[in-house]
């Protein structure tokens, strides 16, 4: 990787949850504009990595960080680092769409009245690009007013990526995002993933194979805490280096 394009390190990063280590020595980098495929069993710590990027785990008692996390060469964990300003510039869409009890439009006007934009015709014009951007206005747009959860779960996910594309983040993190939905609505979520890296950097937590695949430009296997390789997507599934990796993307363990 070309080193003036890294948006993500990770150096030497570990992780404990009170005496329990869930990441050892995590070295890792991510290019901006690109797609970063996470993959490996349950446990092994993809999820834990993905939300030490945003500071997630904060919130969880007796965990500790060891080694440097940075985000254009910044330390996102110095003392001085605004938290708040990280979760603007980090966007997080979950496995289990999670859209706010309020109406398709206030879904996504919310993040952006919290951040400061009051003009109405500012906020309207937002919210249609970003369901614009997800492919959406054209199913909602006779409907804005209607509560988000009358949609389906695939709308309602690409809702939840159109609510944080909408406040301009930098980087988003997808933690198994389309685990839940049927294959149509999936398609959908990895044509969006295509479309949105021209913008974004995303990190993608998926235990598909196929999706990996289809949607990253690089992917890296978690085992047990570790991270036992990372290369370019199409290298990872042709011919890893590690007989673990070939073992695992074969569906020899997992």
């Amino acid at each position: 990787m070309s080193q003036n394009t890294i948006k993500v390190k990770a150096q030497n990063l570990s992780f404990f949850y009170g005496d329990n280590q869930a990441l050892f020595d995590i070295n890792l980098s991510v290019e901006a504009n690109t797609v970063m495929a996470l993959i490996g069993p349950s446990g092994c710590g993809k999820s834990t990595f993905l939300r030490c990027i945003n500071r997630m785990n904060d919130i969880i008692p007796y965990t500790k960080i060891e080694g440097e996390l940075t985000i254009d060469g910044e330390s996102i964990y110095h003392t001085r680092y605004d938290v708040t300003q990280l979760r603007r510039r980090v966007g997080m869409v979950f496995q289990k769409s999670n859209p706010f009890p309020k109406s398709i439009f206030d879904n996504i006007a919310y993040g952006l009245k919290i951040n400061g934009i009051k003009d109405r015709y500012t906020i309207e014009r937002i919210v249609e690009d970003s369901l614009k951007r997800t492919a959406l206005w054209d199913e909602v747009k006779d409907r804005l007013n209607d509560s988000a959860m009358s949609l389906s779960g695939g709308q309602q996910q690409r809702l939840c990526i159109a609510r944080t594309i909408a406040v301009q983040p930098e980087i988003i993190l997808m933690d198994e995002p389309a685990s839940a939905l049927d294959p149509i609505s999936t398609q959908k979520i990895e044509e969006l993933i295509q479309d949105l890296k021209k913008q974004y950097t995303i990190i993608i937590v998926t235990h598909n194979m196929q999706q990996a695949a289809r949607v990253s430009d690089y992917t890296a296997f978690f085992y047990m805490g570790k991270l036992i390789e990372v290369n370019k997507t199409e290298v990872m599934f042709t011919k890893p280096e590690k007989q673990m990796t070939e073992n695992y993307i074969t569906g020899k363990f997992g």
